[in-house]
C-alpha cells in the first residue's frame, strides 16, 4: 500500500513544460536510505559499520558516501511510492523534465534512478556537500531558475525549496508540515493525512510473540509457591523479559531488511514495507532493551540482570550473526526458551533440576527446528536453493524435519525414564497416569511437523499452538493427567520438573 500523496486539482503536476524535482527519503521511497545503509552495513560487519560512523567527523555527506560502501543495498526492493511514481510518469509523458534531487547518496540515488528509468538528471549529497535544506534549495535555484520548477517532498526540511518552487507538494508527511503558515511554501501545501505508525509500532514489537515468556512462571507453577513475593517478582520477570523480546525483534527486523523483502509474507512487515520509519526502529530498540534491563536490576538485583543480559547477547548475537550458522541457530533458539525458564527460578529462587533442563532442551529444539522446516518449506514452494538470510537450502528439508522429530522424542523419553523413577513414584500415588502424557507428547510434536511440512505454520510454532484448537485440547488433557497423576499427593509434588534427589 502507497502513502497517499494528497494534491489539490488547480495544483497538479505540470505535464507539458518545465521541471519536476522529486525528493527521495520518505517521498521516492518510503524509508531512509541513510539509516537502510547503516542497518544493511551492521547486518554485513558491524565492526565495519561502527568504523564507518567516524565518518561523521568529516560531515553528513561523508558519513553517508562510508556507510553506502560498506555492504551491497538492493534497490530494487526498496518500498517505493506508486503514487510518486505515477506522477513522475505523467510528467515525463506530458513533455516535462524529471529530476531526482536528495540529500541521500549520490551512488545510491543514481542507482534507483537506473532501476526505474524514470528521471531525465539525478542530484545528490557528496564532495562534501550534504544536498538537503537550504543547500537544495539554493541549488534547484540555481540550476532550473527562481519558482521555475516544481517540488515533492514530505518533511520540514524541504520547507526552503517549497519557498522557491513554483509548484509544491508534500506526500505522506503532511503530520510534520502541518500547521505551518501557508505563506511558507508558495502553491500551497497539500496536507493529506499521514499514515497512523502507533499501530505500525506495535505489531513491529509483535505482542503475540509475548505468549513465550510465561516459561518464565513454571518454577513457581511446578513448585506450587504461595508466596505473593514469589508470584510477583515472575511477572516482573515476564515483564522484562517481553520487553526485551520486542527490543530484540525491532532489532532483528532492521538486520533483516534485505531478506524480509524478498520473502512473500515478511516484506509486509512493518520496517519492511515502510509502514515504520527506520528512525524509529532505531530508537525504540536500544530503548526497550535499557528499560528492561533497569527493571530486571530493580526487582531482582544482579542475579535476575545478569540473565537478561544473558538473554540480550545470546538474541542479538544470533540476529547478526548465529542466525545465518547451519543448525547452530536452531541450537541457539532452543537455549533462549530454555532461558525463560531459569530466568523464573532465580528471580523467585526456586531450584532448576536437571529433569526440566533436560527435558526442555529436547523439547525446545524440536520446536526451533520446526520454526526453521517451516521457513524452508515457504521457500521450496516457489524456488530452489539457498534461503535468503539463513544458511539453509530447500535440500535441506527433510534433515531439519528429522532434527524436529528426534529432540521431540528425544523429550519424550527423558520424561518417560523420570516416570519411571522411585522420585517419581513417591510424589505421585497414581504415577501411570503420567504414561498417558507421552502418546499425547508424540502425536502432538508429530502433528506440528507434519503441519509444517504442508507449510501451514506462519508463525512461532508456540504461538501457533496458543491458536491451535488441536493443540489446546492436548494441553488440557496432559494437564487433566497431572492433575489425576496427583491426586492425594502432598503440597508441591506436581513439582516433577524440581527434583534434588534423583535415583
Amino acid at each position: 500500500m502507497g502513502m497517499a500523496m494528497s494534491c489539490p486539482a488547480d495544483n497538479a503536476p505540470a505535464r507539458t513544460s518545465g521541471a519536476l524535482a522529486v525528493d527521495l527519503d520518505g517521498t521516492l521511497i518510503r524509508t531512509d536510505l541513510l539509516f537502510e545503509s547503516f542497518w544493511a552495513a551492521v547486518a554485513h560487519s558491524p565492526f565495519a559499520a561502527l568504523r564507518a560512523t567516524g565518518a561523521l567527523r568529516h560531515g553528513r555527506a561523508a558519513l553517508k558516501s562510508e556507510l553506502a560502501g560498506c555492504a551491497p543495498l538492493r534497490v530494487e526492493d526498496l518500498p517505493y511510492n506508486q503514487d510518486v511514481l505515477d506522477v513522475v510518469r505523467a510528467h515525463r509523458a506530458g513533455g516535462g523534465t524529471t529530476a531526482l534531487v536528495t540529500a541521500a547518496d549520490r551512488g545510491l540515488a543514481q542507482r534507483v534512478s537506473a532501476h526505474l528509468g524514470l528521471f531525465d538528471e539525478v542530484h545528490g549529497s557528496g564532495d562534501g556537500v550534504n544536498l538537503k535544506g537550504a543547500q537544495k534549495a539554493e541549488f534547484l535555484a540555481s540550476h532550473y531558475g527562481e519558482d521555475a520548477f516544481d517540488y515533492i517532498g514530505d518533511s520540514r526540511a524541504d520547507l526552503p525549496v517549497w519557498a522557491r518552487a513554483r509548484r509544491s507538494y508534500v506526500v505522506d508527511g503532511a503530520s510534520r508540515v502541518r500547521g505551518l503558515p501557508h505563506g511558507d511554501a508558495p502553491g500551497g501545501l497539500a496536507t493529506g493525512l499521514s499514515r497512523p505508525r502507533l499501530g505500525a509500532l506495535v505489531r513491529a514489537m509483535r505482542p503475540h510473540q509475548w505468549s513465550k515468556n510465561v516459561l518464565v512462571f513454571l518454577p513457581a507453577l511446578a513448585a506450587h509457591a504461595t508466596s505473593t513475593q514469589q508470584w510477583l517478582l515472575s511477572a516482573v520477570a515476564f515483564v522484562a523479559f517481553c520487553l526485551l523480546a520486542s527490543g530484540v525483534y525491532l532489532l532483528n527486523d532492521l538486520l533483516d531488511l534485505a531478506s524480509d523483502r524478498s520473502h512473500p509474507r515478511k516484506r509486509f512487515r512493518p520496517f519492511a514495507s515502510g509502514a515504520l520509519p527506520l528512525a524509529v526502529g532505531t530508537a525504540f530498540a536500544p530503548g526497550l532493551m535499557a528499560t528492561a534491563l533497569l527493571l530486571s536490576w530493580l526487582a531482582g538485583g544482579l542475579p535476575l540482570l545478569t540473565m537478561a543480559l544473558i538473554y540480550v547477547a545470546l538474541s542479538t548475537a544470533y540476529s547478526i550473526y548465529l542466525k545465518r550458522k547451519i543448525i547452530l541457530d536452531i541450537c541457539v533458539l532452543a537455549g533462549l526458551y530454555t532461558i525463560r525458564i531459569v530466568t523464573g527460578s532465580v528471580a523467585t529462587g526456586l531450584a532448576t533440576s536437571v529433569w526440566l533442563l533436560g527435558f526442555s532442551m529436547f523439547f525446545f529444539l524440536g520446536l526451533a527446528a520446526v520454526k526453521r522446516h517451516s521457513e524452508i518449506v515457504l521457500k521450496a514452494s516457489t524456488e530452489t536453493g539457498e534461503i535468503k538470510g539463513r544458511a539453509y537450502l530447500t535440500e535441506d528439508l527433510h534433515m531439519v524435519a528429522s532434527i524436529a522429530i528426534s529432540a521431540s522424542f528425544s523429550a519424550v523419553l527423558l520424561f518417560a525414564l523420570y516416570i519411571n523413577t522411585r522420585t517419581a513414584a513417591a510424589l505421585y500415588p497414581f504415577s501411570e497416569a503420567l504414561w498417558l502424557v507421552a502418546p499425547v507428547l508424540i502425536y502432538w510434536s508429530s502433528r506440528m511437523v507434519g503441519i509444517a511440512q504442508r507449510g501451514l505454520i506462519h508463525d512461532d510454532p508456540i504461538v501457533f499452538a496458543f491458536r491451535d484448537t488441536v493443540s489446546r485440547i492436548c494441553f488440557v488433557i496432559v494437564l487433566a493427567l497431572f492433575v489425576v497423576a496427583t491426586v492425594g499427593a502432598p503440597p508441591g509434588s506436581l513439582e516433577w520438573l524440581n527434583i534434588e534427589a534423583l535415583d
